[in-house]
């Protein structure tokens, strides 16, 4: 046997909410953000899998600045929370940040794109390379067409330049 230390334990969703709810209220005191946020358990979505699933949503005047250019400073708050309070991976579709009702009207706008995209691949016969786009909405795009057996999806290219193609799935 090696001397390593053990892995630590895992943590649930549950247990590490109040990590992510300390750290928010630092982030939000010493950033200087008109923000308040609550932490509400919701029932499980295609992204969470099995099990609860909770949505820290965002309020006050400064809602405008989570969600300029596509959401990304809410994204990258949740990103950077994710992080620091060193939440595991398989979590990260457990615990959402959301302001007015952004993630919905996202995964909505994603499922049409989709379904528009594999109805132009089904038409032409044409690969539909989608832009690029991060691991969240990939996901959904690939979900979204799972049960079309006319098409299939695959992610391409590396990093920040990864992308859904919709090909075929009719030889």
């Amino acid at each position: 046997m090696g001397n390593s230390p053990a892995a630590p334990p895992r943590r649930s969703a549950e247990s590490n909410i109040t990590a992510v709810e300390d750290l928010l209220r630092q982030i939000i005191k010493h950033g200087g953000f008109n923000l308040t946020f609550a932490v509400k358990k919701v029932a499980a979505t295609p992204d969470a899998g099995e099990g609860p699933a909770y949505t820290v949503d965002f309020s006050g005047t400064d809602q405008d600045l989570l969600l300029e250019k596509n959401a990304a400073l809410l994204d990258a708050l949740e990103s950077v929370v994710f992080k620091a309070v060193r939440l595991d991976e398989d979590l990260f579709g457990k615990i959402t940040f959301d302001c007015r009702g952004w993630r919905q009207l996202r995964i909505d706008e994603l499922k049409l794109m989709a379904q528009v995209a594999a109805e132009r691949v089904i038409e032409s016969g044409d690969p539909f390379p989608l832009n690029p786009m991060g691991a969240r909405d990939r996901r959904i795009i690939h979900l979204a067409l799972k049960d079309q057996p006319k098409v299939r999806t695959q992610s391409e290219g590396f990093g920040p330049e990864r992308r859904v193609v919709i090909v075929s799935a009719v030889k």
